[in-house]
């Protein structure tokens, strides 16, 4: 178990920026573990096919808000793009043994050891779950106005 609680794991889970609601948002979504009970809820507002503003509110285990910091901390800016790649990459490294994410979301290595214990893959995926939903709702938003 140390090597999925090691110190900048504990670090990124106490460091989450971002914590809160947004008003009016273009995107909202909120995953919830059914294995663990964890729960993520994003908020989102995309500007040109980026993220201009986000928040989150976090109510996980250590590794899901470590991987909810990871995507608060660099969500803004991101482009949708950039964001479902990062689940994508997120989930083969837990699930199939593919290498850790690159780019801005690359401390999500630090998440690797989670691959061992499948039981934590959900907790882990849910900020990334809930950031993609909420984009494909802002962006379902965007397509009708």
């Amino acid at each position: 178990m140390d090597d999925l609680y090691h110190p900048r794991v504990l670090e990124l889970a106490a460091e989450i920026p971002h914590v809160g609601r947004l008003d009016a948002p273009d995107g909202s979504a909120t995953k919830v573990s059914r294995v663990c009970g964890s729960v993520v809820r994003v908020d989102l507002k995309l500007r040109e096919g980026a993220v201009s503003a986000f928040a989150i509110d976090p109510k996980a285990c250590a590794l899901g808000q470590a991987a909810a910091s990871v995507l608060a901390q660099h969500a803004v800016g991101a482009s949708a793009s950039e964001i479902r790649a990062a689940r994508e990459a997120l989930k083969a490294m837990l699930k199939e043994g593919a290498p850790p994410p690159v780019g801005r979301f690359w401390e999500l290595r630090h998440l690797e050891g989670v691959r061992n214990y499948p039981p934590r893959h959900a907790s882990t995926m849910l900020a990334f779950d809930a950031a993609v939903a909420a984009l494909d709702e802002a962006e379902a938003k965007a397509a009708v106005a």
